[in-house]
Formats: C-alpha cells, sequence, structure tokens
C-alpha cells in the first residue's frame, strides 16, 4: 500500500525528523517485498520491513541516523542463523534521513497520487542529489543528463509493463501505482462496517455505500463513503472487474443491487451475504425475469471461504476478504476462470 506517502509527507512538513528505511534488493528469501517502506521517527515506527532481527536492526540503525540530512546509504543483511532469521535470502536496505522538511519530490508524488497518476520515484544511490518523478507525460524534480534520460526510458517502461520496485545499476526505481483492487461494499451495518475495517488494510480502493443518513464514522485512507437514497444505483459507477459486497438492511434492495451487478455483466465478484435459501429465492425471481442460468450462478451465497463457520461479524468479514483476495489473486495471475478446476464457490461444498 501508499500509505507511507501521506505519512511522510505530514511528518516532514511539520518539521519531524524521520529515517525512511527500505527494502531495495533481494537475493533468495526474504520476509518482504523490494520497495517495502518503514518510517522510523524519535517517538515511532510506522509500516514494516518484515519484522524479526531484520527490522529490529534497521531500527536501531535508523534511530542512530535521526537529527540530520546525512547522506543516504545502502547495508547488506544476510538473513542467516546470526539474524536469528530462517529465510535464509540476503536483503539489501537504503536507509534516508530526512530533516529539513517537505522535499520537493515527495510533494509532487503526493500531488501526483492524489490525482491516481502513475508514478515512479527515481533514486541515485550512488550520488546525494534528490529524488525525482516520472510519469507516462511528465518530469518532476529532472536534472539534464544522458544518463538520466536512459532512466527516464526504463522507469516509463517499468509503468507500462506493470514491473514493481527493482534495482537498475546505480539507480533504484519504485512505481507507485494505484491499486486496481476495486471493492464496492453495500451496507453500513455491523457486517458491513467490519468487512470495510478488514479490507480497508489491503491495497484497496472501496466506495462503502448505505441510504441511511449519518451511519458512517471514521474510515480509512481509502475508503470513500456514499450516503445514496438510492444505492443501486451506485453500481454503474464502479469499473469493470470490481469486487460487489452486498449486505443491506433491505432483501429488495439486496435483490435490485445484485441484478443490476449481474446484468453489468463484468464483475470479477458478486457476493451477496445470507443463507442457501435466501440464494434460492433470489434464483428463482432471476430466473422468472428472464434471466440467463450462466449470469445467476455469478452469484455468490452464502458468501466466505470454506472452513469459517462463524457468524460474528468479524468472523464473516475474515471469511469473505479471504475468498475476495483468493478470487482477485486468480485473476491477477491470468487464471481463464476465477474459480479453480472450474468449481463455482455455489457448488464448492456440493
Amino acid at each position: 500500500m501508499n500509505e507511507w506517502i501521506d505519512e511522510l509527507a505530514e511528518l516532514t512538513a511539520a518539521g519531524e525528523r524521520v529515517v525512511v528505511v527500505t527494502v531495495a534488493g533481494i537475493r533468495g528469501s526474504a520476509p518482504r517485498e523490494v520497495g517495502a517502506k518503514m518510517i522510523v521517527t524519535a517517538a515511532d515506527t510506522l509500516g514494516t520491513i518484515g519484522g524479526g532481527q531484520l527490522e529490529y536492526q534497521c531500527t536501531n540503525i535508523a534511530c542512530d541516523m535521526l537529527g540530520d540530512d546525512a547522506s543516504r546509504i545502502m547495508r547488506t543483511f544476510p538473513l542467516g542463523t546470526s539474524m536469528g532469521q530462517c529465510c535464509g535470502g540476503v536483503v539489501d536496505v537504503l536507509f534516508e534521513p530526512m530533516a529539513s522538511g517537505l522535499p520537493s519530490w515527495l510533494r509532487d508524488l503526493r500531488a501526483l497520487h492524489g490525482q491516481r497518476e502513475p508514478a515512479v520515484i527515481c533514486t541515485d544511490l550512488s550520488d546525494t542529489a534528490d529524488k525525482f518523478i516520472i510519469t507516462a507525460a511528465g518530469t518532476f524534480g529532472l536534472v539534464d543528463g544522458d544518463t538520466v534520460s536512459v532512466i527516464v526510458r526504463r522507469a516509463r517502461d517499468s509503468l507500462a509493463s506493470g514491473q514493481s520496485a527493482q534495482r537498475d545499476d546505480d539507480w533504484f526505481l519504485e512505481p507507485v501505482v494505484g491499486s486496481d483492487l476495486n471493492i464496492a461494499v453495500f451496507g453500513a451495518g455491523h457486517v458491513g462496517s467490519a468487512v470495510v475495517r478488514c479490507m480497508s488494510a489491503l491495497d484497496s480502493n472501496i466506495r462503502w455505500i448505505d441510504s441511511r443518513r449519518n451511519i458512517f464514522r471514521g474510515t480509512a485512507s481509502n475508503v470513500r463513503t456514499i450516503e445514496s437514497a438510492d444505492p443501486s444505483l451506485e453500481v454503474a459507477a464502479m469499473p469493470s472487474n470490481s469486487f460487489y459486497l452486498v449486505m443491506t438492511h433491505s432483501h429488495a434492495l439486496d435483490f435490485e443491487i445484485c441484478d443490476r451487478v449481474l446484468r453489468r455483466g463484468d464483475a470479477a465478484y458478486c457476493g451477496l451475504i445470507g443463507s442457501k435459501s435466501k440464494r434460492r429465492r433470489f434464483e428463482k425471481r432471476y430466473r422468472s425475469q428472464g434471466m440467463r442460468q450462466e449470469i445467476i450462478d455469478q452469484l455468490i451465497c452464502p458468501i466466505g471461504v470454506d472452513g469459517i463457520s462463524g457468524k460474528k461479524p468479524a468472523e464473516i468479514a475474515v471469511a469473505a476478504a479471504a475468498e475476495i483476495l483468493q478470487a482477485y489473486n486468480r485473476a491477477v495471475r491470468g487464471v481463464s476462470t476465477l474459480y479453480p478446476d472450474n468449481v463455482h464457490p455455489l457448488h464448492k461444498n456440493k
């Protein structure tokens, strides 16, 4: 997730002295991916680079660097028995102190990210020069030079190909791209609230919709709350390949929302809270209205992965989030069906 952008911008703008700790390279097995970040201040740490001895030692190093704008440094950590970690790989970690206020590259990045503009952070690991930002059409903080021109092309290539953060000789390129996991949650009752709390911790974009006034409370930055007199109309606002969870206070409203989702024909997942008998009633009505069976079969009810049968809101939320992640991960890997072995979740217990 990219919440570190706002966190770092707020800290540096307030004059807080920080050190940004980033996983810049991995060889073998490691607890986090390249690009994972942790922000260290005098009083706290935000984010994680994997925990354990690696994170403990990196936090201590970062604390020793607080207080000035010293040059960024790279340290290498073998994750063997000497570190008390059994991953067995080798991790390169970049330490970047910041003590002189909000840097221009971060201001630019925050603005671009707020506009959902994909960008690449370019860091010269062999120099103390400031970072610069590359987008598909623009440059921010760029300096002239043949080497930099090559890096600009490579940065744009990484955006076009969907590459993750990577080392490129003496450069570190970090694509910052908004999530394509788009989730609509209809209903802000106990279960809907639990679902949103659970899923907002994912790298996702959530639209949370309810017809009741003043029902929403504080939410995460990746959650947009919508009060609508007719929540079913919000189905049209979602991008293609979205994930829908329908759990309102009204069966009639549930029916109308699911009807609109199914008739769109491009949902990655349409989950309806309820029992098998509720699904049978909905299926019978859809069939009587002329909906084809292959479309009706896309409706998932009951929701949630097998093996979690609890009825508490938090338990339902975990089960539903797991099912959506399964479907999302299969779609990302390009599997021809969202469901392994062509077994639809509706029939997984048969």
